[in-house]
């Protein structure tokens, strides 16, 4: 039987380029907690979704060491990125680079057991009180690649298996309108969806429940204690 768990914003920078310590105690020594907790909770026919954030790296080759950590953990893993990671590049090149037990969800749609994933990193509402004069477009280009994450899988698995969703950044925010992200998801039939990017005093923002037919899990990994969080108990 195999489960499927997530964990987002891992954050890691094996070669030092960027330590976590200063952003308080859970960050304090996080990787390697990560990787004890990790290796304790999941097991090799798991899944794992990454839902962005892996690597502060610059570049592939500085990613290396912190992909071979993501490689070194059990389960098969679904990496999505996030706004920090800057060196992930094109399909090609990424793909190129991946370990083994690795797969990128980047405009597409892949399956796990019965059920197909879909997503796109996201970016800022631009109705969100932080937005920024850039973020509209943006998150207009983030729409695009979710709807055609969302073309994929009709074209190659039709609408007859579950779905599950993951972003990076929240779908919905506590005490705000929903994004225009949250009707695709529901036009999709997605049941379940994974994203991160809050963090400290943000965490109070976070949906983590169902809405709407949607179930939300937010799993930023300084929000569910460093240890990957299983979201179903079988996929098969």
């Amino acid at each position: 039987m195999s489960r499927l768990f997530a964990i987002a914003d891992l954050h890691l920078s094996e070669i030092g380029a960027k330590p976590m310590d200063q952003f308080g105690p859970p960050w304090v020594g996080h990787a390697a907690t990560m990787a004890k907790n990790w290796d304790a909770t999941v097991g090799a026919e798991d899944w794992v979704l990454l839902p962005g954030d892996l690597s502060w790296a610059r570049n592939l080759e500085e990613a290396a060491p912190d992909l071979e950590w993501i490689e070194q953990r059990p389960g098969t893993k679904l990496l999505l990125r996030g706004n920090h990671d800057s060196w992930w590049g094109s399909r090609a090149k990424v793909e190129a680079a991946l370990p083994p037990s690795c797969r990128l969800l980047m405009h597409d749609a892949l399956e796990f057991g019965r059920w197909v994933l879909v997503g796109a990193r996201g970016w800022t509402d631009p109705n969100d009180p932080i937005a920024e004069a850039n973020d509209g477009k943006l998150f207009e280009r983030e729409l695009h690649r979710l709807k055609l994450s969302v073309a994929d899988a009709d074209r190659r698995f039709g609408r007859e298996r579950e779905r599950f969703a993951m972003t990076h950044y929240p779908p919905l925010l506590k005490g705000r309108e929903p994004s225009a992200v949250v009707p695709i998801l529901q036009q999709a039939g997605v049941r379940h969806c994974a994203y991160g990017h809050l963090h400290g005093e943000d965490h109070r923002l976070a949906v983590d429940e169902e809405v709407e037919g949607i179930t939300y899990h937010f799993v930023a990994a300084d929000a569910i204690e460093m240890r990957p969080r299983c979201l179903l108990e079988d996929v098969e």
